[in-house]
């Protein structure tokens, strides 16, 4: 007996053994089967217009003439029901901002900007130095010291007593003058994040390079050969250049002429090799196939920097049979245009565009949808876990200023308990495709949450996606619901279980 009872009690023993030793395994299994239970995540574009960087309506509050198109509005009313305005643009001539020679006005243009920035909305500028509505764009104290001008009359050219007065674009004293006025534009604009972009317009009439060019040639007051038109055009590009750092420039389409067709010439060839952009003033001047004549043009600006669209003063392009909203969102696929502007009293074209509006807000620019996410349903704290992602930009142009994808994870008081973003991938690359034809990008990403800390624990949390900067700063508005007020879209819950 005594040697039965010895053997069963190492036979259990023994029993105990292999038990304990077999734990870490069972539970190693437990996990893993746990993990692979998954959750798949549909999403689809909500329809909303979005409030994004570098792309949306642009208000021209001051249309050259200071009354039109902002006098009208109240001075808390920043465009927010016309959806989609993301920029107030400010084009005023010279003489309205610097009166006399180094005391300026800046109060014209600020206080419009401050009302939408103070809405986190973006201001955009031209300076003009030629008009044909008044007599000194550029200011008179310009010509009294000695810079060279013409008198015109509009329709007749050139004339002693003409009404207006142009300055000779690449007179040195001109030059000199401007280049200060430039310079204290500069120390308020450049490197500011405020805005979103700066005209070269500077140069020919309401800052298009009409002047100059023959375009209008009963109305041409410098002839000037092509030598000498390109190289004032490059004057003023690498003035804008030297005094605007970090601010996307663009220049009028009509600086290589009003109507030339193609793909390359040399002033807006001038302009696409320092970075400056193209924007096209105007469409829908003209009917049908003479809508606009510059989608090719802009083939080139594109794919790197945004493409800015002026429709033409939409109650003269309405009288004149010009007029057509189908041809307003056409324009927008052929240039891959990220802003389109509001040309008119606001409340009067929003309700002739509503419609085509809503359309165009779905294209213009970018429109970042991630479309599929699968995530694991519940992780264990410190453990790797893979997630799986279908990126797609329904817009016609890329986010230019680029970005990362991120989960990030909350508690039920709203409390971020982890921040995760794929820095593998930049949002810039997204391919844009036809209208319901975005092509997809497809990504695996690796995570862990609480390595080392901070600490976590346990339970169950929200999931929000968001895209923005590699620390995991929401920046863009995304096509979804549920947002948290800052960028971030609810898509699901997580548990995440001990180690």
């Amino acid at each position: 007996m005594t040697k039965f009872f010895r053997l069963l009690f190492l036979s259990l023993v023994t029993a105990c053994c292999l038990a304990v030793s077999l734990c870490p395994n069972v539970s190693k299994v437990v996990a893993q089967d746990a993990e692979k239970e998954r959750v798949v995540v549909n999403l689809t574009d909500d329809g909303r217009a979005l409030i994004n960087p570098g792309m949306g309506w642009t208000c021209h509050f001051y249309s050259n003439v200071p009354k039109n198109y902002g006098s009208r509005l109240e001075p808390s009313d920043t465009l927010d029901w016309f959806e989609g305005c993301s920029t107030v643009y400010l084009r005023l001539p010279w003489a309205y901002i610097e009166p006399e020679e180094g005391v300026f006005n800046w109060a014209i243009v600020d206080t419009p900007a401050q009302r939408w920035i103070d809405k986190g909305k973006k201001v955009a500028f031209r300076f003009t130095t030629s008009e044909n509505w008044m007599e000194y764009a550029t200011p008179k104290w310009v010509f009294d010291a000695g810079a060279k001008g013409e008198r015109y009359q509009w329709g007749k050219g050139v004339t002693p007593d003409g009404p207006n007065v142009d300055p000779v674009f690449d007179d040195p004293i001109y030059l000199e003058k401007l280049s200060h006025f430039l310079e204290a534009a500069g120390k308020r604009y450049a490197n500011n994040p405020n805005v979103a972009f700066i005209d070269v317009g500077t140069y020919g009439m309401w800052g298009e390079g009409h002047s100059s060019l023959g375009v209008f040639k009963e109305q041409t007051f410098s002839r000037m050969t092509p030598e000498r038109t390109l190289a004032v055009v490059k004057t003023h590009i690498d003035l804008h250049k030297k005094y605007f750092p970090g601010v996307q420039l663009c220049i009028s389409d009509d600086v290589a002429g009003a109507e030339k067709q193609g793909f390359d010439f040399p002033e807006t060839d001038y302009a696409f090799e320092n970075g400056v952009s193209l924007r096209d003033d105007s469409i829908l001047v003209q009917a049908g196939d003479r809508a606009w004549f510059h989608a090719d043009m802009a083939q080139k600006f594109w794919p790197t920097t945004p493409v800015i669209l002026e429709h033409e003063h939409l109650q003269g392009s309405i009288e004149r049979g010009a007029w057509d909203n189908d041809k307003l969102l056409e324009s927008v696929e052929a240039y891959h245009a990220s802003y389109m502007s509001i040309h008119c009293w606001p409340d009067f074209e929003w309700e002739h565009v509503a419609d085509v509006a809503r359309k165009i807000n779905r294209r213009m620019g970018y429109r970042l949808l991630p479309s599929r996410i699968e995530y694991p349903k519940s992780v264990v704290i410190d453990k790797f876990f893979d997630v799986e992602w279908t990126l797609q930009n329904l817009g016609v142009a890329p986010c230019y200023g680029g970005g990362f994808v991120a989960l990030t994870l909350k508690d039920g008081e709203g409390g971020i308990v982890s921040v995760l973003t794929d820095e593998s991938f930049d949002v810039r690359d997204l391919e844009v495709g036809a209208p319901g034809e975005a092509p997809k990008t497809e990504r695996t990403v690796r995570f862990r949450v609480g390595h080392v800390a901070p600490t976590t624990k346990r339970g169950v949390y929200d999931v929000y996606v968001s895209v923005g900067t590699r620390d995991g700063t929401p920046v863009y508005e995304l096509p979804l619901p549920d947002s948290d007020g800052k960028k971030r879209y609810k898509i699901g819950t997580i548990e995440l279980k001990s180690k």
